[in-house]
C-alpha cells in the first residue's frame, strides 16, 4: 500500500484508511506492506508515539519508508516513484496507491508486471485553484490511472459517476468505514485545553485550503456563539495556509480575551487515540464546511458518537448524514455562520426530534460505515485480478 504519511496516524483520511485496511488484511493472514513517507512532518503535528524508524512491522503489517523531502511540488513525486521502486522489487502480487498523485508511477509499475489498484478518496485536483499548475498537473495524473490502473475504487456515487461520464470507466464504490465510538469523560481536553464537555464546537480534519476553514472561522467569529471552537488538526503542504489560520486564530483570541468574552478558538494541532476519543464524545456540535470530500472519515466518526453534525452542501457529505444532519451552501460564509446560531439556539428541541437524538445519529453511522465491509470489498477487487486469498 502506498499513499501513507505514516502508520500509525490520523494526519489524513488516507492514513486511516491505509491503516485499518493493512491491520485487517494482515489479521487475515494476508501479508501487507505499507510505505510511509520519510523525513516528512505536517504543521501542527505533535504526535510522538508513530515510529521514526525506516523499517518495522505494526500489528502484523510491515512498514517501510520512502525517500521525499518536504516540498509541495515534489514531495507526492519522490514518494510514489521510490516507493514504487522499492514494492516492484518484491514479490507482492499487487500495488494499492491511494490518491490520484499516483497517476505517474502505475507504468512503471505495470512494466515490472504489478497488478495496480487505485484509491481516489475525493478528485485531488479539486483540492486547487482551477486552472493552477498543480490543478493541471493532477489532472493528467488522472488520465494516467484511466490508462493504466488495472481497478480504481472510489468512496463516493458522485465520484463513481464523475469516472463514468468523463472517461466512460467503471469504478468499484466501497465507502470509508469507522469503529465502535468509545467514550471517554473530559479529562486531557480538560487539562490541555480547559474544556468540560458539552461546552464546544468541533471541527476535526486537516487544515488546509479545501476544508475551508477561513468560512467557518469567519462565520464563527461574526456569530456571536460563547461556546468555543475546536479545530482538531495538522496542516498539510500548504503551510502558508495554515500560518494565516493560525495568525487569524492568535488575533481573534486576543481580542476576545481582552473583551472578558467566553468565545476562542482553539487549535489543538493533531489529536488521536484518548484526546480525539473525548473530543468526539464531549462535543456541542460537529461541523464540516469543505468544498472538496471522498467520503469524510471525520464526519462519520462524528455521528457515531451522537453529534449533530452541520455540513456543506456537497454530495459527498449530504449522503453520510442522510436525514441526521444539517446542511449549508459549501463556500457561503453567512448561511454557515446563521446555521450555527440556529442550532446552538435550538440543541434542546432539536436533540427532542426523531432523527437527532444521539441514538439515532450514531446507529445511523455504525450501521452503514464498517471497516470489515470495507476490507471484504477491496479484497474482492484484488481477487478480480487473479490475487488468491
Amino acid at each position: 500500500m502506498i499513499g501513507a504519511e505514516r502508520l500509525p496516524s490520523r494526519e489524513n483520511g488516507t492514513d486511516v484508511a491505509i491503516k485499518e485496511l493493512s491491520v485487517r488484511m494482515a489479521a487475515l493472514d494476508h501479508t501487507v506492506t505499507v510505505y510511509n513517507h520519510r523525513g516528512v512532518k505536517n504543521v501542527g503535528y505533535n504526535n510522538i508515539n508513530t515510529p521514526t524508524k525506516d523499517k518495522y512491522d505494526y500489528e502484523g503489517v510491515h512498514v517501510r519508508t520512502a525517500f521525499t523531502i518536504k516540498n509541495k511540488l515534489v514531495n507526492s513525486q519522490l514518494y510514489y516513484y521510490f516507493a514504487t521502486l522499492k514494492a516492484c522489487k518484491s514479490n507482492c502480487n499487487v500495488i494499492h496507491y491511494f490518491g490520484e498523485a499516483s497517476g505517474d508511477v502505475l507504468q512503471m509499475a505495470k512494466k515490472k508486471g504489478k497488478k495496480c489498484v487505485v484509491t481516489i478518496d475525493g478528485l485531488d485536483w479539486k483540492r486547487y485553484k482551477n486552472g493552477s499548475g498543480m490543478a493541471r498537473k493532477l489532472k493528467l495524473a488522472e488520465k494516467k490511472i484511466i490508462q493504466f490502473a488495472d481497478k480504481i475504487i472510489v468512496t463516493s456515487e458522485d465520484d463513481a459517476k464523475y469516472f463514468k461520464e468523463t472517461y466512460n470507466r467503471s469504478v468499484a464504490f466501497i465507502q470509508n468505514g469507522i469503529n465502535e465510538p468509545v467514550y471517554s469523560a473530559p479529562k486531557v481536553i480538560k487539562l490541555k485545553h480547559a474544556l468540560n464537555g458539552e461546552d464546544y464546537i468541533l471541527y476535526v480534519g486537516r487544515i488546509s485550503p479545501e476544508k475551508e476553514i477561513h468560512t467557518l472561522i469567519e462565520a464563527y467569529s461574526k456569530s456571536g456563539i460563547e461556546a468555543p471552537l475546536v479545530l482538531a488538526g495538522s496542516g498539510d503542504h500548504s503551510d502558508n495556509y495554515y500560518q494565516t489560520i493560525k495568525a487569524f486564530v492568535d488575533k481573534f483570541n486576543d481580542k476576545t480575551m481582552r473583551a472578558r468574552r467566553k468565545a476562542r478558538i482553539i487549535m489543538t494541532g493533531l489529536a488521536q487515540g484518548r484526546e480525539l476519543e473525548e473530543l468526539y464524545g464531549n462535543a456541542v456540535m460537529f461541523v464540516l464546511p469543505s468544498t472538496v470530500e471522498g467520503m469524510s472519515i471525520a464526519l462519520a466518526e462524528a455521528m457515531s458518537y451522537g453529534n449533530i453534525c452541520l455540513v456543506s452542501d456537497i454530495p459527498q457529505n449530504n449522503v453520510v448524514v442522510s436525514q441526521h444532519g444539517f446542511c449549508f451552501p459549501a463556500g457561503d460564509m453567512e448561511s454557515l455562520r446563521d446555521s450555527l446560531r440556529g442550532i446552538i439556539s435550538n440543541l434542546r428541541d432539536i436533540r427532542e426530534s426523531d432523527d437527532y437524538t444521539k441514538e439515532a445519529i450514531g446507529m445511523h453511522a455504525i450501521r452503514n460505515f464498517r471497516w470489515d465491509e470495507t476490507v471484504k470489498k477491496t479484497l474482492e477487487v484484488y481477487q478480480t485480478l487473479g490475487i488468491r486469498e
